[in-house]
């Protein structure tokens, strides 16, 4: 009766261990996938939805915990799931950034004439010997103050827009944006809608 017993569990664990062993290539094949989809993904979606992505890294760990625990069907699954989770962060990377990138086609098609437009008003009130009504010196002052802000900001989002980072310039960008009418506001000036707005979160 034992040596049957015996001869039964030997059976069993043999076909355990090739279960697991035929678990083990899939496992590995697909974290192997997921892996390198999670590379190729990484640079636009850890740029353009830090969070999301981070659920994708924290769900890869996993999957390979569970690998190197020898649970190859969790690690199988997880992995899977790794790969859809990429899929799902990549496009909304991509739609993020071409989010931002028509805020920065917009600003870059505006703000700038706001600027020149600022600039040759300021100029023509410096030489002035009298100011027109309803803005006083401390006025002026003002907005050459927002006027160097804006130009200066809109250079840094020129910078790095040339660098690649379209986040960083739109964002610059708005800044500039915001300082120019803002000067345009203490000049008593019109903003034109062309301006353009910076992209929403930004």
């Amino acid at each position: 009766m034992l040596k049957k017993l015996s001869v039964t569990l030997v059976l069993l664990t043999c076909i355990l261990i090739g279960a697991c062993a035929s678990q083990k290539a899939p496992a590995e094949a697909a974290l192997k996938a997921a892996e390198d989809a999670v590379n190729a993904a990484a640079s636009d979606a850890t740029k353009y939805v830090p969070d999301q992505w981070k659920a994708v890294t924290d769900a890869l760990a996993a999957a390979k915990e569970s690998f190197n625990k020898g649970d190859y069907k969790a690690a199988l699954a997880g992995a899977q799931d790794v790969t859809q989770k990429v899929k799902d962060a990549a496009a909304a990377a991509a739609a993020k950034k071409d989010q931002i990138v028509k805020a920065w086609n917009d600003m870059s098609a505006g703000v700038p004439g706001m600027i020149e437009a600022v600039k040759s008003r300021v100029d023509i009130l410096s030489s002035s010997k009298k100011l027109p009504a309803g803005l006083d010196k401390a006025k002026l002052e003002s907005a050459k103050a927002s006027l160097a802000a804006a130009s200066q900001a809109w250079g840094d989002a020129s910078e790095a827009y040339k660098a690649g980072n379209v986040s960083d310039a739109a964002s610059k960008a708005g800044v500039a944006k915001d300082k120019a009418v803002e000067a345009m506001g203490t000049l008593g000036m019109s903003v034109p809608s062309a301006a353009g707005a910076p992209p929403a979160g930004k």
